[in-house]
């Protein structure tokens, strides 16, 4: 069987099933509506106290930083915004307190199941473990208690809740398998962070399997084998022995220099989306914050973050970063990430639609508020400002103009900032891609986005099964576009940083370093491997490879070119 693999290595071990956590709810005329009022307020106390319980697990087990995931699941259970939505419903409907409450919570989380960004789509799964925790609770419902497994266990679900994963003795899981969920949902953060094998998607796999079935998962390539040969067995012990002398040998690329066999430095840096993750960064020696997706401090709540709230955050990178940069992409939600409260109206095109910076000018107050939490907080690191979606000259000049009046407000009133901010864009539509030249001359760097480049480029949405085979990186004419857009920032004399996920493909990394990428910002968990990558390989080596990539018209013959040349 196969799945997407979030988390590498080999388990090797034996069937622990768990049983999926949805429950059927009916709706049930009642009378009594203080009484369903009642169960709701006991089961969210409950449930409070079950998760500050999972909170102090998970502080002992994987970390502090980790446990702040169930601390975002408390301030759930604090909004009283949603929860008075449910108390209305029961009033109103004269309804059961359960059924009131799956049908609000399933309304939030279809909307984050919606949304085109991976990381914060995959937050719908803690308003999911939060529906479930409570109606467990309200309903009576028992499960089977993932911290009484046994030594050697494969932990297989359809769906696997943080709190699930986190109550669990990462010594005695050799591996997880799920039916569901994405490389950055909370619970693969955490499967990482233990360094779990783990693979999701595997579709069907729960009617395959039994307790106590054998069964082997590779967290790199994502295959599952049930019941394997002996053959197989041996394979896959050679292969996890593989892996461990490789790990370990990732793990002396720490404190080394990202730079070729013929001296060419380049710079490898952090994608990140809540100041937690600056652990990950750390932990992975990245050089930077190449990019921190600014948008979710937005997500996960009923009303905008104020000032203070994003000045905090913001800060607290800064500072854990010390000297090293941290670039700050300004809001990217609307369209197709949708935040209730901001109302902004459904859109036939939504990847082409009303967000980004095409928000932000129209919405100026929202707009300058980041800015002087950015602004603020450039006191105490060294932060740089991305905008994204930049499709014009025009619109490049009017986020400038906010920032700039935005900077003056701010030393008028005293308040202390770094006055020599660095002002970049997104290079992810191909109009912006196209007039780079004359976009360089107005910015002091370039982040190129290639997830929605592209997808703007080809033609393809992403998230669209039925033509996702279409989504190519490797696409001639994608190539071209981005070597363009390095050729004209290095005329006019500024860097240029990849954030999109190309950035960390091994079979890319060389192509990308012929054109003369400056800096590549990716997953934490790949910034060793790219490491071990460039400093094996030279500059010159690089840019006649990318003199051949140039006259190929395929992109499979491009793939295939690359594999072929290259030991990654």
């Amino acid at each position: 069987m196969k799945g997407l693999g979030v988390s590498h290595g080999i388990g090797i071990g034996k069937v622990f099933k768990v049983e999926p956590n949805e429950i059927e709810v009916e709706r049930i005329e009642v009378e009594d509506t203080s009484l369903e009022i009642e169960k709701l307020q006991k089961a969210i106390i409950e449930c409070k106290e079950q998760i500050n319980n999972i909170y102090e697990i998970t502080i002992k087990n994987v970390g502090e930083k980790e446990a702040e995931i169930f601390k975002a699941h408390e301030m759930i259970l604090e909004d009283e915004a949603v929860f008075d939505e449910v108390v209305n419903k029961i009033k109103i409907e004269k309804i059961n307190c359960e059924f009131a409450l799956n049908e609000v919570l399933c309304r939030y989380i279809r909307l984050f199941e919606n949304i085109e960004d991976e990381y914060l789509r995959d937050r719908s799964n803690d308003l999911k473990d939060i529906m479930y925790r409570l109606t467990k609770i309200i309903v009576g419902v028992k499960t089977k208690k993932l911290s009484e497994i046994e030594d050697g266990t494969v932990i297989v679900a359809y769906d696997l809740t943080p709190s699930d994963t986190a109550q669990m003795d990462k010594d005695k899981v050799a591996a997880i398998i799920v039916e569901t969920g994405g490389r950055t949902s909370h619970a693969a953060i955490i499967a990482r962070t233990m360094e779990i094998p783990t693979v999701v998607g595997v579709d069907g796999i729960c009617d395959k399997v039994e307790d106590g079935d054998e069964i082997i998962c590779d967290g790199s390539t994502g295959k599952v084998s049930i019941n394997p040969s002996k053959k197989t067995r041996h394979y896959y012990e050679l292969k996890k022995q593989k892996e461990n002398d490789i790990k370990n040998n990732l793990s002396k690329q720490i404190g080394l220099e990202t730079i070729t066999l013929d001296g060419h430095k380049v710079l490898l840096e952090a994608n990140i989306g809540v100041p937690s993750d600056i652990k990950y960064a750390i932990k992975n020696d990245a050089e930077s914050i190449g990019l921190f997706r600014s948008e979710f401090l937005y997500m996960s709540r009923t009303k905008l973050p104020t000032e203070e709230e994003q000045f905090d955050a913001y800060k607290e990178i800064l500072v854990k970063m010390g000297d090293k940069p941290v670039v700050i992409r300004t809001l990217d939600v609307g369209g197709d990430k949708e935040i209730p409260y901001l109302k902004i109206p459904k859109e036939m095109n939504p990847f082409l639609g009303y967000r980004a910076i095409r928000l932000c000018l129209d919405n100026t107050d929202i707009f300058k508020t980041q800015l002087r939490a950015i602004l603020r907080a450039s006191a105490f690191g060294n932060v740089k400002i991305l905008f994204p979606m930049i499709s014009s000259i025009n619109e490049l000049r009017g986020a400038k103009k906010l920032y700039l009046e935005t900077k003056d407000e701010l030393i008028t009133e005293g308040i202390k900032i770094n006055n020599n901010i660095e002002l970049g864009i997104m290079i992810e539509i191909p109009s912006a891609a196209i007039i780079s030249d004359a976009l360089a001359k107005e910015v002091d760097f370039f982040s190129i986005g290639t997830n929605d480049l592209i997808q703007y480029t080809l033609a393809v949405d992403r998230m669209n099964s039925k033509i996702n085979h279409l989504y190519n990186q490797y696409h001639p004419a994608l190539i071209r576009l981005i070597k363009n857009v390095i050729d004209n920032a290095h005329a006019a004399n500024i860097k240029v940083a990849m954030c999109g996920d190309m950035a960390g493909e091994p079979n890319l990394i060389p192509l990308l370093l012929g054109m003369g990428l400056d800096e590549f910002s990716m997953s934490p968990s790949s910034i060793l491997k790219a490491r071990h990558i460039i400093r094996g390989l030279s500059k010159k080596y690089c840019e006649e490879l990318l003199e051949e990539v140039l006259n190929l018209d395929a992109g499979i013959e491009v793939e295939k070119y690359l594999i072929s040349k290259l030991d990654t």
